[in-house]
């Protein structure tokens, strides 16, 4: 007769855990995701009728008037410090968390642990947390865990994917040397975003892929250091990481071969359509993303299609700036949305006149950044619209504009 084993199930702190060293042979976990989710505030409405109803059964899990908040693992503070004190206390006690997985699994045993955050910061205080914990990230996978029709991903940069890290109980190395690492991750993270393209993920989670695949490899040592003997610490790990990204993806974008052509302005305006769509983000997100196509956003914001409302940054489509404001730009973006907005207009001549004189009329750069920025744009999108109402008379177009420049030549 077969013996059966049934599942315990026990309540504690994820810091504390009620078991002995090396005692599991694997974790599944699904920490906080940073400041996403105020999830005691959230089980306050449940909680209060739970009680009322089961309470009576369960008097130890219910003593409170409330859920339980000041030791709930969150970047949003209950106590003094604000912000920068919860952020802290987030960091502080997921590397408590970690460090307890550590110590319960046995040696060679196996952690997964599922994350997602759109901040920068998020994922700083998550690998920093991981690093220090002793786990070694072995594998990484982006996997889609949200619906896209949900109410959190309308008009937002909400992510539709998890990272799945897969991580052991097993001696790293001592110290890698970070000129040698960005070598070994830019090898690695290449090949696996490759991968990644071909397995059709895209936008912000291409973004948080890439830092899964660098961390397999960051993960290995001990410590990073540099030859001055500075320690090299997530945010230094994530600048490197969005750099080589954004290079792959606007590549890739492009289908290749025009991407070194292509002014900052026009990098930037590109990438975001393929990141964030036409969602508004948040600032400091979004000086990341400009950066790493050498964009000053502290700069350029409320300039030309780069606008700051509030703490967020969002980037204007041409059906939503003024024909005015592009008549004397010389940029390819502003050039592409004077020519869509007359385009619409119907005024034909205007538009051969516009892409003579810029020259751009007969570049295949300018149609081929038009076409690649279609191709990220949902099909409801008003500017998607414009372009490939544009671009559905591109050959007649070029031949106009040739046999134009020929008379005047």
């Amino acid at each position: 007769m077969k013996k059966l084993y049934l599942p315990q199930v026990t309540q504690s702190s994820a810091t504390s855990l009620p078991y002995p060293d090396n005692y599991f042979d694997a974790v599944f976990t699904d920490p906080p995701y940073y400041d996403n989710v105020p999830y005691s505030y959230l089980s306050d409405f449940f909680y209060v009728w739970l009680k009322r109803s089961i309470g009576d059964l369960y008097p130890e899990l219910f003593s409170t008037p409330l859920t339980p908040k000041s030791k709930e693992i969150v970047a949003y503070s209950n106590q003094e410090g604000g912000f920068e004190a919860g952020k802290k206390f987030f960091e502080n006690m997921l590397k408590k968390s970690f460090q307890e997985i550590y110590r319960v699994l046995k040696p060679e045993g196996i952690a997964t642990i599922v994350y997602t955050h759109k901040s920068t910061s998020g994922w700083e205080t998550l690998i920093n947390s991981l690093l220090d914990s002793g786990l070694v990230p072995t594998a990484s996978w982006p996997i889609d865990t949200e619906m896209k029709s949900r109410l959190r991903a309308q008009e937002s940069a909400a992510l539709a994917s998890s990272i799945y890290f897969v991580c052991r109980k097993m001696k790293r190395q001592e110290i890698g040397w970070y000129n040698k690492v960005k070598d070994e991750i830019k090898k690695h993270i290449y090949q696996k975003l490759e991968r990644l393209w071909q397995e059709g993920v895209s936008g912000a989670g291409f973004f948080i892929a890439g830092i899964g695949s660098a961390i397999e490899i960051f993960g290995k040592y001990e410590k990073v250091m540099d030859y001055e003997g500075n320690i090299i610490r997530a945010d230094k790990l994530l600048e490197f990481i969005r750099e080589i990204v954004t290079d792959y993806a606007v590549r890739q974008i492009l289908h290749n071969g025009i991407a070194g052509e292509l002014s900052p302005l026009t990098r930037f305006y590109l990438l975001w359509r393929w990141t964030y769509g036409e969602a508004k983000v948040e600032f400091d997100e979004a000086r990341k993303l400009a950066q790493s196509t050498g964009i000053d956003l502290a700069k350029e914001w409320n300039k030309g299609f780069i606008i700051k409302d509030k703490e967020f940054i969002k980037v204007l489509g041409p059906h939503e700036r003024d024909l005015a404001e592009l008549e004397d730009s010389n940029e390819l973006i502003d050039v592409l949305h004077y020519v869509l907005l007359l385009w619409k207009e119907g005024n034909g001549e205007k538009m051969k006149k516009v892409l003579s004189d810029s020259g751009f009329g007969a570049k295949d750069t300018f149609y081929r950044v038009a076409q690649a920025v279609s191709e990220t744009l949902s099909i409801e999108s008003k500017e998607k619209k414009l372009l490939d109402g544009f671009l559905s008379g591109k050959e007649r177009l070029i031949t106009e504009i040739k046999k134009q420049r020929r008379l005047f030549e």
